[in-house]
């Protein structure tokens, strides 16, 4: 992993969220990283982890299906789970 200066998490999109995690795995995998630099990229990787939780679950919660009435047109719009 380079030392460049690291970006606030919470400014990323879940794409280069996901991309910095996998190198992180990567590298944490590949057991070739200090001992300190383990700690403070796995830290970093449970940062990682949590935002792209909360950018999901933001992206599940605008998700809406389509109601249509008895002629099968569009009706309007209700959540995905309000079933």
């Amino acid at each position: 992993m380079t030392t460049a200066p690291q970006i606030d998490v919470s400014s990323l999109s879940f794409e280069k969220a996901v991309e910095e995690l996998e190198a992180i795995v990567s590298a944490l995998e590949r057991g070739d990283v200090a001992l300190d630099k383990s700690i403070e990229i796995y830290e970093r990787g449970e940062a990682l982890k949590k935002h792209c939780e909360a950018l999901l679950g933001a992206a599940e919660n605008r998700i809406e299906k389509i109601r249509l009435d008895r002629a099968g047109k569009p009706q309007g719009v209700e959540p995905l789970d309000g079933e």
